[in-house]
């Protein structure tokens, strides 16, 4: 049932644009369509076509308390811009109390496991409360962002939170994105231009070298796949 649907709504946007596309999901699942943005280049470009098309779409993020003061910087810009809310989503005081209390401040250099359980407590169960009664979440995936990127379509099934995820610019490159917001005067993180691709947690995140793959600066103390669990599917 779920591949059924995903495949008819690939259909159904094929040859449109973004703002078209996004539209079209805006009037297919009325207030149940919600966008997250993390104010990365990508995710910009979405919420400048949300906010222009004054579309039917909540916009929300989450604020994982280690982000850059850059990343901040442009949260309150676009609001600044656009007069439109983008809603915070916040990990658990609790939780956090507990893991640096028992773990460390830092323990997510020194296991896969220590820094999964960051990422589960700041960014997942987060996007649990984000993500509660929406039908149809949207990303700024890319496909060239990483090998594991690749195999994603427009249209998916995430059976983590059992909803329809639309990657609308799956099939752009970094050179649409930036042409896009450059056309638009989108404000963006200047950090995109000193080699910060992919733009995380401030101890999660590094500039990567010309040649290197787009998601080495992630969690680059690692050798395991660069993601966190919002996107394994």
């Amino acid at each position: 049932m779920h591949n059924e649907l995903t495949e008819q709504l690939q259909k159904e946007v094929e040859g449109l644009g973004l703002a078209e596309s996004l539209a079209f999901v805006a009037e297919r699942f009325p207030q149940k369509a919600v966008f997250s943005t993390s104010f990365g280049m990508e995710d910009q470009v979405i919420t400048d076509a949300i906010f222009r098309a004054k579309s039917d779409i909540k916009v929300f993020t989450l604020d994982t308390g280690r982000l850059f003061n850059e990343t901040y910087e442009v949260y309150s810009r676009t609001v600044a811009r656009y007069k439109f809310p983008i809603t915070p989503f916040y990990p658990n005081q609790d939780e956090i109390q507990e893991f640096v209390k028992t773990k460390g401040i830092n323990s997510f250099y020194e296991s896969v496991e220590n820094r999964k359980e960051c990422c589960r407590i700041r960014k997942i169960e987060p996007l649990k409360k984000a993500l509660a009664g929406a039908e149809l979440w949207i990303t700024g995936i890319r496909a060239d962002q990483s090998e594991n990127r690749k195999g994603f379509n427009l249209f998916e099934y995430d059976a983590s939170f059992n909803l329809i995820k639309f990657n609308p610019i799956l099939l752009w490159t970094e050179d649409d994105v930036r042409e896009y917001i450059k056309k638009n005067s989108v404000p963006y993180n200047f950090m995109h231009d000193k080699g910060f691709v992919s733009i995380g947690c401030a101890p999660c995140t590094r500039a990567i070298e010309p040649g290197e793959d787009p998601r080495a600066g992630r969690w680059w103390w690692e050798e395991s796949k660069k993601e966190c669990g919002l996107h394994s599917s």
